[in-house]
C-alpha cells in the first residue's frame, strides 16, 4: 500500500514540476531576451540565459519623459478604478444577497444584471457615450466604463449571502443601522472575497492598452500599456537620423530591435502584478471558492 501511495505521489510531483516549468522557461526566455543584444536576439541564440548582456531595451523605454507620465496615469487608474469598483461592488452585492421578503425588487434587479452580462451594450455604443459625455482624452474615460464589474458583484454577492443571519440579527438589536452593519460586520469578514475582486480589478485595469487606443487621441493621455505597445524600433528612420552621430550613439540605438523591445515591454509589464499577487494570493483561492457558490 505504501509503494503505490510512494509511486502516486512521485507521478503527481512529476506532473507538477514540468507543468511549473513549463510556465517558467518561457518567462525566463522573455527576460533573457530582454537583456540581450539585438543581434543575439535576431540570430535566435537566446535561450534562458542573456547573450551579449545589455540594458539597451530599458534604456530605450525608461529615458523617455513620456514613460513615467503613461506610467503615472496608469497608477492613478488602477487606484481609482480599485476604489470605485470595490465601493460600487459592495453597496450593490449587499441589498442583493438578502432575500426577496428583506428586497422585494431583488429578482428583478438580478434577472437585470444577469441580462447585463449576457448581451453588452458593445464598443460602439460605449464610444458614443464616453463621447457624448465629454470624456474623450480624460483617465475618466479608461476607469468609468468598467466601473460594476458585474461578475465581481455576484462574487461578493455569494459570499456576503454566507455570513451568518444571526451576526446581522445581534447587531440590529443592539441598536445598529444596515451600513453600521454592511461595515462592521460583512465587509470585515469578506476580507478573501474583497481581495479576490480587487485582484481582479488591479490585473484588468493595468493590462488593458485597448481602452487608451480608443479613448485617447494624443500619446500624452496614453496609460503605460498602451504607450509601450506603440513603441517601435523603426531601423530605417533611425539610419536615416543618423548624420552627425559618433558611432558609439549609434552602436547605442541599433542596440535595441523589435524583438527585445517587445520582450523589455511585457517584463515591465508583469512587474507591478507580481509584486501585488503575493500579497493577496492568501486570499484568493478562498474567495473564489466560497464565492463562487450557485445561486
Amino acid at each position: 500500500m505504501k509503494e503505490k501511495f510512494g509511486i502516486r505521489l512521485f507521478i503527481i510531483y512529476t506532473i507538477v514540476i514540468l507543468l511549473t516549468l513549463s510556465c517558467l522557461i518561457p518567462l525566463l526566455n522573455v527576460v533573457s531576451l530582454s537583456l540581450s543584444s539585438s543581434q543575439a536576439a535576431a540570430a535566435n541564440r537566446v535561450g534562458l540565459w542573456p547573450v551579449e548582456f545589455t540594458f539597451a531595451a530599458y534604456e530605450r523605454i525608461m529615458n523617455d519623459s513620456q514613460f513615467w507620465r503613461s506610467f503615472g496615469i496608469s497608477v492613478f487608474r488602477v487606484v481609482a478604478a480599485l476604489i470605485l469598483n470595490l465601493l460600487l461592488i459592495i453597496t450593490l452585492a449587499y441589498p442583493l444577497s438578502k432575500s426577496k421578503e428583506v428586497f422585494y425588487s431583488r429578482k428583478f434587479f438580478m434577472n437585470l444584471i444577469i441580462f447585463a452580462m449576457l448581451f453588452n451594450g458593445g464598443m460602439i455604443p460605449t464610444y458614443l457615450i464616453v463621447r457624448n459625455l465629454g470624456l474623450i482624452n480624460s483617465v475618466w474615460s479608461l476607469i468609468l466604463p468598467g466601473a460594476v464589474p458585474l461578475g465581481s458583484v455576484i462574487l461578493v454577492m455569494n459570499f456576503f449571502r454566507g455570513v451568518p443571519k444571526s451576526l446581522e440579527e445581534s447587531a440590529l438589536l443592539d441598536g445598529a443601522n444596515s451600513w453600521t452593519v454592511l461595515t462592521r460586520i460583512y465587509v470585515p469578514i469578506s476580507l478573501p472575497s474583497l481581495a479576490t475582486v480587487s485582484l481582479f480589478s488591479i490585473v484588468g485595469s493595468w493590462n488593458d492598452f485597448f481602452g487608451g487606443l480608443i479613448y485617447m487621441t494624443k500619446v500624452e493621455n496614453y496609460p503605460l500599456m498602451t504607450y509601450i505597445q506603440s513603441l517601435s524600433v523603426n531601423i530605417a528612420e533611425t539610419l536615416r537620423n543618423s548624420a552627425g552621430m559618433s558611432s558609439e550613439q549609434l552602436q547605442s540605438l541599433l542596440a535595441v530591435s523589435n524583438r527585445n523591445l517587445n520582450a523589455a515591454k511585457i517584463v515591465i509589464a508583469i512587474i507591478p502584478l507580481l509584486i501585488i499577487y503575493p500579497f493577496l494570493q492568501k486570499y484568493f483561492v478562498q474567495g473564489i471558492v466560497v464565492g463562487a457558490v450557485k445561486e
